[in-house]
């Protein structure tokens, strides 16, 4: 079992198994790849094999990006201007032989400047036994300039370095990066396991929590509720503007929280649109289950209004977005350019 093996991490077994195998055996990739949904467990799954590995626990868990200092500090960095985080990368290193590196920035990105500190620190031999153990959490997060600076290190690793690489999708990566890299694919947690892991955490609206997580642990823990209820409300009101269902002025009144705020960045309300836009394709296709149960009734309306074309043309216009947003756009026009394109196609299915 996973958790016998690393404990505190939960589901693919196979994958914790692989890893352990090859620790026990001494032969271990200088650069694995842990691909997978946010939340589903790959940072934690490289801590606990560090521990393993390392030893010191205690000092390696305070690099865990959900704790609540960490996140402190992420976001007082991203207050500060470009050259001073350039001049002073982001690093988590509470071991001396573990090293965290993230995204970084009101952009959250992985820079160039971190990637040299990666190569720069590469160098040093570990203070206490064989290995230094690098976490680069969310590579995929890497601009282009990022993403060729880490290759050079991948390129003539030293031999006591071990580099974990994480990321939602490799596919947004160089091949270059990927074909230099092991890549184990971590998938959701059943609907057992995430009933059980909530139920050992006690956590509130277990039901609400499972069904919006998709099989990620970390996005069940750290969910809040009261927040991502509002965030879907104003992108439920998007999709009701770009289907016909409801007018321009209504969705400006709606959305004028969103587009004002500096702080309410675009890429929060991503994951609650696509949980509905996946609604909508279960209902059309005649699904039982959604996500979003407790806006059934609403969805059922939405989704008379669209059709599979339309759905898909959605996905592939909030995919855009995410593009655009990772190269600070303005939201609001943004925004107003999907609800009208999608609008049109609502207009045609209509005539």
């Amino acid at each position: 079992m996973a958790a016998e093996l690393f404990p505190g991490f939960r589901g693919n077994p196979q994958i914790a198994r692989a890893l352990a195998t090859m620790m026990d055996a001494g032969r271990i990739p200088q650069t694995i790849m842990l691909a997978g949904p946010e939340g589903v467990g790959k940072a934690t799954l490289v801590r606990k094999f560090a521990k393993r590995l390392l030893g010191g626990e205690d000092r390696i868990k305070l690099d865990d990006l959900s704790r609540e200092q960490n996140r402190d500090v992420i976001a007082e960095r991203e207050k500060w201007p470009g050259e001073k985080r350039a001049e002073d990368p982001l690093l988590f290193s509470s071991h001396p032989d573990f090293v965290t590196f993230c995204p970084d920035g009101p952009l959250r990105q992985i820079s160039i400047q971190q990637m040299r500190l990666v190569k720069e620190r590469a160098q040093l031999r570990p203070l206490k036994g064989n290995w230094r153990v690098f976490l680069i959490d969310q590579i995929d997060r890497a601009n282009a300039q990022a993403a060729d600076s880490l290759l050079k290190t991948l390129e003539e690793p030293p031999a006591h370095l071990l580099l974990f690489l994480t990321a939602e999708n490799p596919f947004d990566l160089p091949p270059t990066i990927r074909s230099r890299s092991i890549i184990f694919h971590l998938n959701p947690l059943s609907e057992a396991e995430m009933r059980e892991f909530v139920a050992e955490r006690k956590l509130s609206d277990p039901e609400r929590r499972v069904a919006l997580a998709a099989g990620s642990p970390g996005l069940a823990a750290s969910l809040d509720l009261a927040l991502h209820d509002k965030r879907r409300g104003v992108m439920f009101s998007m999709l009701e503007t770009a289907a016909g269902a409801l007018g321009f002025a209504q969705w400006i009144r709606l959305s004028e929280s969103l587009l004002a705020s500096k702080s309410e960045k675009l890429e929060f309300y991503f994951k609650p649109t696509y949980s509905l836009l996946e609604d909508l394709l279960a209902l059309k296709s005649g699904g039982a289950r959604i996500r979003n149960a407790d806006l059934g009734v609403q969805l059922e309306h939405l989704a008379r209004r669209v059709d599979f074309e339309w759905i898909r043309a959605a996905v592939a216009r909030v995919d855009e977005l995410v593009e655009l947003q990772r190269r600070n756009v303005q939201k609001g026009p943004s925004v107003d350019q999907l609800i009208v394109g999608l609008r049109c196609l609502s207009s045609r299915a209509f005539q």
